[in-house]
């Protein structure tokens, strides 16, 4: 028997033996030299100072770190408030057995996600530009219609700058063509798995569309719709290609689409200091960290209550 739990025990390690070296070589050991570089001062690749705590001390006082991340949080309560209550009003339309060309419209609202971010970048710059943005001349044909004209601004529909003045509210837009969809997946696959036995008795009991909405499909779908959002508040705080494409490699003016990985890049890759971007790098880890950790406390509370 001795010899037999040898033998398996050799066996496991060599099985694990590819796994432990690929996670030390690209998670432990960027973790390290991360850990090392945030307390260091770099001048390039070749040249550094060791600062201690500095770098982190030169956080809290720096106005550019915190606008990064006012910024980012504001675009990450769009995608919270906005997206995912889109999202789910998709998935409910689309999870009815009275529409017609159900795959049809699932696959239309999927698709900008088979886009890469950076084509959708492009496509995002040039629709949001002044006069000849392809929102800018479909507003102003609406509103020359009638259709728009008590929102119409000052300067007119065709000279609004959204990539100049409004660029968060332009991110936000952008995303909700682009993830719109997406987690609209997520949700259509949780109301397909409601057990109907449970809406049926509630028709029985007499229960309307809100009641059964309220009272038995969000508890029956609210482990998914807490991933989702996990996922969504996560892929915000890690924004990164889109405002980088879509404001030509900056914040925009007056930084109003500079996130926490832009500022990240902007440190680390454009002015050399790659210490301060690692403890800008580790300022974000912990808010990733502390996410994850309130959705598994939010997970085993609804275990515990079930």
């Amino acid at each position: 028997m001795t010899s037999n739990n040898a033998k398996r025990t050799r066996v496991a390690w060599v099985l694990l033996t590819p796994f432990l070296a690929l996670f030390v070589v690209f998670m432990v050991y960027p973790l390290v030299q991360s850990a090392f570089l945030a307390a260091n001062q770099t001048f390039g690749p070749g040249t550094r100072t060791f600062v201690g705590e500095r770098n982190f001390a030169l956080l809290i006082e720096d106005p550019l770190f915190w606008k990064s991340i006012r910024n980012t949080i504001v675009y990450a309560l769009g995608s919270l408030l906005i997206q995912l209550p889109m999202a789910f009003g998709l998935a409910l339309a689309l999870n009815s057995r009275h529409l017609r060309g159900r795959a049809l419209y699932r696959l239309l609202f999927f698709s900008p996600q088979l886009m890469g971010l950076v084509f959708v970048s492009i496509l995002g710059a040039l629709a949001f530009e002044k006069r000849a943005g392809l929102i800018n001349q479909a507003l102003h044909w609406a509103s020359s219609y009638s259709l728009l004209s008590w929102t119409t601004p000052s300067g007119g529909w065709l000279e609004y700058a959204w990539l100049q003045e409004h660029v968060m509210a332009t991110l936000i837009l952008i995303s909700l063509w682009l993830y719109v969809g997406f987690n609209m997946i997520y949700f259509l696959a949780a109301l397909q798995n409601v057990d109907q036995s449970l809406i049926e008795a509630a028709e029985i009991d007499g229960a309307n569309a809100r009641a059964k909405l309220f009272h038995v499909v969000l508890p029956s779908i609210r482990p998914v719709a807490t991933f989702v959002v996990l996922l969504s508040m996560i892929g915000s705080l890690q924004l990164f290609e889109l405002p980088y494409v879509l404001l030509d490699g900056n914040g925009g003016p007056n930084n109003q689409g500079l996130t926490i990985v832009m500022y990240l890049y902007q440190s680390g890759f454009e002015l050399g200091d790659l210490g301060y971007a690692s403890a800008i790098g580790w300022a974000l880890a912990i808010m990733l960290i502390g996410l994850a950790f309130i959705q598994i406390r939010m997970m085993r509370r609804e275990e515990a209550s079930s």
